[in-house]
């Protein structure tokens, strides 16, 4: 990207605050003239911090921004060229509409006529003409919230910041306001940096996604290419809904998951590598199995013909019964279990009902690769102790007499736990450690979770037990468990 082409530019910036946690991490973007740019991710990602830095109502900690190619880290707000709009809009309940649009203005000692102007355009841009003289507080949220547009865009800044601005407007309000705003964003042609934590509000109004989890960037792109190339486990879980598999990537063009091969169009994961696999509901096809006893059946059977549904070609199929079907509005939604305890994800127009027997197929392009970020071992540095145990995680642990013996005390170790060997108590006093559930992912058979522990550290963990999100677990690690190595240099 050239400098001519970027109006903002983020580089390596770090935001710590004074208890000593970290909001953003070396976060780096750069955003075009022109463009509208959403930052993507749930709550607590940093995302709200990275827009209060670049419209400078806080400073970062490390790094710098630029705003047409000159420095503002340090700017004050009202020194930049950007405006921006707040999650609970901030008018002012004694002026009345006109007044708070016009409230800027007045304060750099624009002119009358030249006011009345600006303010007139401001309000015909968010259909607010006829509202000049009312009161803030007779409005709706959506009025108030193009209200607070209108009082942002008449100082026809380069950048319009937006945080969240539609989050507290009904579900029907909200999706009239997101299509309002991309008519907005097109008619205004300046940049918008837009703060969500709405999957689908972002799908909708972005030219680019930036997608963050813990302080971090997990990708940049298109709407397209984040649903359909997610880069990680994280992207693909929060960005739609999405199946994912662990798998097994045979040699290029062929991966393995459900302990079934199937084609695909990825290369350059090597051979019998572990990967992730992301298929997505509605790219499975589904149809009534006709090779054993069906106890259910698809509802609309008269314009329901299986010929018609199943793809021709050579494509691997899997089986399984399905166990539940909700209507959507648009499409039913079913989960099927497979003949060898997996669970789907699928998407359709016809009604499957529950008990159905099914096949399904995915067709190679609709499967999706992805490197793991983390294979089957927790690995942590440790210390050898006099008394036969190892201290790791802050916390001294028994391991049995074979993988101890080669090590003398006060020996530096690579320890690894599997993550299947973790075992989590419900009550946090019976573990040797106690923490909290961080993160869940569902692979199909089990759980993969990240419990992050009292003193800071992840234990990456499957299991078959449900748990919640913020759940307290306690942490039993059996010491057959516990693998020793030397420490690598």
């Amino acid at each position: 990207m050239t400098k001519s082409q970027s109006i903002i530019e983020v580089n390596h910036v770090s935001k710590q605050f004074e208890d000593g946690t970290f909001a953003l991490r070396d976060v780096s973007l750069q955003v075009k003239k022109g463009e509208f740019v959403t930052i993507l991710g749930p709550s607590g990602c940093g995302k709200t911090t990275l827009l209060r830095c670049i419209a400078g109502f806080q400073v970062a900690s490390s790094g710098d921004i630029l705003l047409n190619g000159e420095d503002v880290t340090d700017m004050p707000p009202h020194m930049r060229p950007v405006n921006t709009v707040f999650q609970k809009y901030a008018l002012f309940p004694h002026l009345n509409v006109y007044e708070n649009v016009a409230f800027g203005l007045k304060l750099k000692g624009v002119e009358k006529s030249e006011v009345e102007r600006r303010v007139k355009r401001a309000l015909k841009m968010v259909a607010m003409s006829d509202y000049e003289y009312r009161h803030v507080d007779s409005l709706s949220g959506g009025q108030q919230q193009r209200v607070a547009i209108a009082r942002a865009i008449i100082n026809e800044p380069e950048v319009l910041l937006l945080d969240e601005p539609l989050a507290a407007l009904d579900l029907k309000m909200r999706k009239d306001m997101q299509l309002e705003l991309k008519e907005m964003h097109k008619k205004l042609g300046i940049t918008f940096i837009y703060v969500t934590h709405d999957q689908e509000e972002a799908l909708t109004l972005s030219d680019r996604i930036v997608v963050m989890r813990e302080g971090k960037i997990q990708q940049i792109g298109t709407p397209t290419d984040i649903y359909n190339e997610p880069q990680n486990c994280f992207v693909a879980d929060f960005i739609g809904e999405s199946n994912i598999l662990s798998g097994k990537m045979i040699r290029d063009r062929r991966v393995e998951f459900c302990d079934q091969e199937f084609d695909c169009i990825d290369e350059g994961f090597g051979e019998n590598t572990a990967v992730d696999v992301v298929i997505r509901p509605e790219d499975i096809y589904i149809w009534k199995d006709e090779r054993g006893k069906v106890k259910g059946g698809v509802s609309g059977q008269e314009d329901y013909d299986p010929e018609d549904r199943v793809p021709k070609g050579n494509f691997t199929k899997w089986y399984g019964v399905v166990d539940s079907c909700i209507f959507k509005g648009v499409h039913y939604e079913m989960t099927v279990k497979t003949d060898n305890g997996y669970e789907f994800m699928v998407q359709d127009y016809h009604e499957f009902l529950p008990g159905t027997e099914v096949g399904m197929l995915v067709k190679p392009e609709d499967i999706q690769i992805m490197h793991k970020e983390h294979h089957i071992y927790n690995h942590f540095e440790g210390e050898v102790l006099k008394n036969g145990l190892v201290r790791f995680l802050d916390a001294d642990w028994e391991v049995t007499e074979e993988q101890i013996a080669p090590f003398q005390p006060g020996d530096k170790v690579e320890v690894r736990v599997a993550f299947r060997e973790v075992d989590l108590q419900d009550h946090e006093e019976e573990g040797v450690l106690s923490g909290e559930v961080h993160y869940i992912l569902y692979k199909g058979n089990h759980y993969n979770l990240t419990i992050r522990t009292d003193e800071g550290y992840d234990l990456y963990v499957y299991t078959n037990d449900i748990w919640d999100d913020g759940d307290r677990v306690g942490i039993v690690i059996p010491k057959e468990s516990i693998l020793l190595g030397k420490m690598m240099e």
